[in-house]
């Protein structure tokens, strides 16, 4: 906001300065706002409104922000606006006496007030609070952007979130309705029995997932750390401690691109059933977003970014190798584990293919430029290649593939879960694929975790684990088009001149 504070310090006279001047007057006058500790407000706005019948001609005593004054003379009309909505008060020369109606009078548009009086209706039909008592709670040293323009400029919406909300009423049902999803998603967990778990931030291996992490350094230990990319690996370790059912709502943090639907720090809920599959974890994911979008929207029939989007379950569920043939045209099941087949068909496809690409990334690789972008309706995709599933055991039927499936809708993936790998010595093996491919540099494949495999030679139960990003979720709930309308403070590069 640095450019806008740079233009209302130079705009029309020096309206900074005139706001300070107005602020040393109240404090030589002993009248200083910033030396009230509270308020005695008693009523929001709404209910004011929704109970108007109730409340009329009673006093009330309500608190908010100055968001617009008008009136001449000895009358004056103001919007006042707290987290509830908006009230009109009424006041009069008459009322509040010489000083108190003069004093009002300097106040400006963004200063905090309360105010005491009886609830009415004006001539006009509009509710209103006739003050009998007003009292200046803080006053704002820098003027809001013009009303009628307000803040549009998105880099400033996301950089300055307050100002934001205070011109922009309609942000903050965003992050009311974002609240309710997250109680809604503990709510249930805690209905099934699950434990909430707080796992570490700072980890010395980057595990659970495959990405590239934030490196930070521990003075006292003088070691480097990880920000933690997951939380899976401790809360299986807390499957094999024997709680069976744990999970974690949390941020995580990864240190890779950012753009409407990526953010460096972002939330996750990750969960973990013993003696169930990726079967159990779809029903859950079912009721998780089924649920939510009802808590909020009162309906699961929804649209976002202009496509209907039906919510209600069950979910479509279809192979990663159906999906393929259905939107390629090519059956990967005729040439299980053939790489130089798949590399023969990636350059049919013109798919990007690496000197370490197997049969199973080629596939990945198909469903990720076919089919990704055109599951629009709530799908399932199941059965995913090895290769891409380090930590997932594998089908019974077909050691090339693991049961893993992710959530995708309007094109965007939205979960994904596992049944769980439980076989220590097979875990051995894929981390250590893993640490090849590191070495030939992927920075984002796992490095071997030793505690987390001793912990797994304890013994495993059967178990399901799913992840799920509460962003994109909160995103596809209230139809926002980008990450950032959902993160209250996303992540922003510092302007010079701030």
């Amino acid at each position: 906001m640095g450019e806008q504070n740079n233009q209302n310090k130079n705009n029309g006279g020096d309206l900074l300065k005139v706001r300070r001047d107005k602020l040393a007057e109240l404090q030589a006058a002993g009248n200083d706002p910033y030396m009230v500790n509270t308020s005695s407000r008693d009523t929001l706005n709404k209910d004011i409104s929704d109970n108007f019948e109730e409340l009329e001609g009673k006093t009330v005593t309500i608190a908010g922000r100055i968001m617009s004054k008008r009136g001449k003379g000895k009358v004056m009309f103001m919007d006042l606006h707290d987290r509830s909505g908006k009230m009109q008060i009424f006041a009069k020369f008459d009322d509040l006496g010489e000083d108190t109606y003069k004093g009002l009078k300097k106040w400006d548009i963004g200063d905090i007030m309360e105010c005491t009086g009886f609830v009415f209706k004006t001539k006009m039909g509009e509710v209103s609070v006739h003050a009998t008592g007003v009292k200046l709670l803080s006053k704002s040293l820098l003027p809001l952007p013009e009303k009628y323009h307000g803040l549009k400029d998105v880099d400033l919406r996301y950089r300055q979130r307050e100002v934001d909300l205070i011109m922009n009423p309609e942000v903050k049902e965003t992050f009311v309705k974002r609240s309710k999803i997250v109680s809604t998603i503990r709510n249930i967990m805690d209905s099934k029995d699950f434990v909430e778990i707080e796992t570490p931030v700072l980890n010395t291996i980057p595990g659970g997932a495959s990405a590239r992490p934030f490196i930070t350094h521990h003075n006292t230990l003088d070691i480097d750390m990880y920000m933690r990319i997951a939380t899976e690996i401790p809360l299986k370790r807390l499957i094999i401690g024997g709680m069976e059912r744990v999970y974690e709502i949390g941020r995580i943090f990864r240190n890779e691109g950012m753009d409407v639907k990526h953010n460096p720090e972002f939330t996750t809920i990750e969960l973990y059933q013993a003696y169930t599959d990726y079967n159990g974890m779809m029903d859950i994911t079912e009721e998780l977003v089924n649920k939510s979008c009802l808590a909020v929207n009162g309906t699961d029939q929804i649209t976002y970014e202009g496509q209907e989007i039906s919510l209600a379950t069950p979910f479509k569920r279809m192979t990663m190798l159906d999906a393929v043939k259905e939107y390629s045209g090519v059956d990967f099941s005729e040439f299980m584990g053939d790489t130089e087949k798949a590399k023969e068909v990636a350059k049919e496809l013109h798919l990007e293919v690496k000197s370490t690409d197997t049969w199973g990334n080629i596939l990945a690789a198909a469903f990720d430029e076919y089919v990704e972008d055109k599951l629009v309706q709530p799908t399932f995709i199941t059965d995913y290649p090895v290769e891409i599933s380090p930590l997932t055991k594998r089908k019974g039927d077909n050691p090339l593939l693991v049961e893993r499936f992710e959530f995708f809708v309007t094109g965007r993936e939205l979960a994904n879960a596992y049944t769980e790998l439980n076989d220590p010595i097979d875990q051995r093996g894929r981390f250590e694929h893993q640490m090849m491919l590191r070495e030939a540099g992927d920075d984002e494949a796992n490095m071997i975790d030793e505690d987390f495999l001793t912990a797994m030679e304890y013994g495993m139960p059967p178990t399901g684990g799913m992840g799920m990003g509460i962003d994109r979720l909160v995103m596809l709930l209230t139809d926002s088009s980008s990450i950032r309308d959902v993160i209250a403070f996303p992540t922003m590069k510092p302007l010079a001149n701030s």
